[in-house]
């Protein structure tokens, strides 16, 4: 058995260095997509609203309520090189919630009744990126890019619940630290604006909340977040000038 083994093992070990006596060439072309010197800005805005009146939903019934949330994000990026570039994206987030009544219906004898309830967040981020970008192909107009984002941000929150002497609020302030990866492709429709979509595939995540109950109770949570997978809801879509 062992005359056997020990000629099997010669040969995997043998191969790796044949493959290596033999040089493969790809034929892989890295073309000028972006030239040097080159100014990238972008900025997305998002706005939604909302308002329910007596609205049921699964369980819920009678909602009655009005919201809304605001978010702005621009975006510079100067190439230092052909295909390289440095810059930095901050982002700026208002939401709003209040809900004045609705019960949740779960059986005849489990009901729940919730009622003025406000809350009130806002948080805020700075990024710095760096990005690399490929032609595809010969193609002046589409191509890929990936961008490596280091984020340091932190938000404040409150909510109200209930009324006169059964009122109660809750304050929170959070910081949160995160290292990404976001590959995407992007087309350009002129000369000088492109359509972007990215989606983060990994990175770490930190985020610490302090709160604070009625000016008295004080609670904290930590939390440690790696991720190795492509996550479909950090999908981005933008547009962006290349000046």
């Amino acid at each position: 058995m062992n005359k056997l083994i020990y000629p099997i093992l010669a040969l995997f070990l043998l191969i790796p260095g044949l493959a290596r006596a033999e040089e493969f060439d790809r034929g892989i072309v890295l073309n000028t997509f972006i030239p040097k010197g080159q100014w990238v800005v972008g900025n997305s805005i998002s706005y939604s609203e909302y308002s329910n009146n007596n609205y049921q939903f699964l369980v819920i019934e009678g909602i009655d309520g009005i919201g809304y949330n605001f978010k702005i994000s621009p975006m510079f990026c100067y190439i230092v090189k052909d295909n390289l570039g440095l810059g930095g994206r901050f982002a700026y987030e208002r939401s709003l919630t209040k809900l004045n009544s609705a019960s949740i219906q779960i059986g005849d004898d489990l009901n729940f009744n919730v009622d003025n309830v406000y809350s009130l967040s806002h948080t805020y981020s700075g990024m710095a990126i760096m990005r690399n970008y490929i032609s595809i192909g010969n193609s002046n107009r589409f191509g890929l890019f990936n961008e490596l984002q280091l984020n340091l941000g932190g938000g404040e929150s409150k909510m109200v619940n209930g009324s006169g002497d059964a009122l109660t609020g809750t304050f929170e302030r959070s910081f949160n630290f995160k290292i990404g990866i976001a590959p995407g492709l992007m087309a350009f429709i002129n000369d000088y604006t492109a359509i972007e979509v990215n989606v983060g595939v990994l990175g770490f995540n930190y985020s610490h909340v302090k709160q604070t109950t009625d000016q008295v109770y004080t609670g904290k949570r930590s939390q440690n977040l790696a991720n190795f997978k492509v996550n479909i809801f950090s999908l981005g879509l933008g547009l962006a000038f290349y000046l």
